[in-house]
């Protein structure tokens, strides 16, 4: 249980569903507000990652991509989440006392208590999750920020919890690294456990009003323009970019076999560095030899992205290096 709190706390429901200016709003108000914060978002259909995770490890691209999917690294560690229109995130903001900073259970306690008044026996269970009848309804992580930590989480509430596999990496043992690696829980929606059924409009009014009870100096805060126009900024100089969601990952080696159904093979290995292709190796039975090196050097230095590769490999005669291979083709060997 959360004792009730002396220090002030600002609070605030998020009015955008960009989840890359949300998370530039969770950075922000911990670098540059002496105050604590309390507030709660929701993302349209998007895919976060852990700090220290292996972007393309975690996701499948070409679901992403068909479906322009938007995928922000966070500031904390962990694994993938997705959040759609029936996920609702909160972010806690808090000044303490150093070494005694982390407490998943203490501030996600005001979501256990909100949840039992509504008759659910929600439970937190392990290091981090909360559940219910044994199944996680919400994840959480944390960074710590000189005296102040920040805590956020996802609460599952009507999500599609069939799409979240449909966009997460089908075959990561393509990649290896020293990422770290999303594992997947048992998951449910708490709208499945209620008695009357509420918006999750009116739930999140319920935890709002939790987290106030806790924190009785609790007072409503709004962003002024300077604000906005400094979380707008952060969000395109670091979260709408992809030095941060894909460079930063880290370094890796990418290892892959196709077989064609002409019976041509391909086999590719590459080392990448900040996100940048240093090292490339492609053997099989369609290379022509001569001057195969000249390939090589054309797509190292390339960052490994989709878009940026598949220009590359446009841009190349293919048939000086390979005995009919078209460009789609070579293009599934780099992912």
């Amino acid at each position: 249980m959360v004792e009730k709190q002396n220090q002030n706390m600002n609070y605030f429901i998020s009015n955008s569903n960009d989840p890359y200016f949300n998370l530039a709003c969770e950075e922000y108000l911990l670098k540059n507000y002496d105050e604590d914060f309390f507030f709660l978002y929701i993302n349209q259909d998007s895919l976060i990652v852990g700090k220290h995770q292996n972007t393309l490890a975690e996701i499948n691209l070409e679901r992403v991509n068909e479906e322009n999917i938007p995928v922000v690294r966070r500031l904390s560690g962990g694994g993938t989440v997705y959040h759609d229109f029936g996920n609702l995130n909160y972010c806690l903001i808090k000044k303490g006392e150093k070494g005694k900073l982390v407490d998943f259970k203490a501030y996600s306690s005001p979501i256990i208590k909100t949840l039992q008044k509504l008759g659910v026996n929600a439970k937190f269970e392990g290091k981090s999750d909360l559940t219910i009848a044994g199944k996680k309804f919400s994840g959480n992580a944390s960074h710590v920020y000189k005296n102040k930590v920040m805590q956020h989480g996802t609460m599952l509430f009507s999500s599609d919890l069939k799409r979240l596999n449909q966009l997460l990496k089908v075959n990561p043992l393509k990649f290896k690294d020293r990422g770290v690696r999303s594992i997947r829980s048992r998951v449910t929606n708490i709208s499945d456990y209620l008695s009357s059924p509420i918006s999750i409009a009116e739930f999140a009014g319920l935890v709002t009003q939790e987290f106030a009870t806790a924190y009785p100096n609790s007072k409503m805060f709004s962003f002024s323009a300077i604000d906005i126009d400094q979380i707008e900024k952060l969000k395109s100089e670091k979260f709408h970019t992809w030095k941060w969601n894909y460079g930063y990952s880290p370094n890796y080696k990418f290892e892959k076999l196709c077989n064609y159904p002409s019976g041509k093979i391909l086999e590719i290995e590459m080392q990448i560095e900040k996100g940048i292709i240093t090292d490339i190796d492609i053997s099989g039975n369609c290379i022509k030899k001569n001057d195969f090196n000249t390939f090589i050097e054309t797509i190292k230095g390339t960052n490994h992205i989709n878009n940026l590769i598949y220009n590359k490999i446009k841009s190349i005669n293919l048939n000086l290096y390979f005995n009919n291979i078209n460009y789609k083709e070579l293009y599934q060997l780099f992912f």
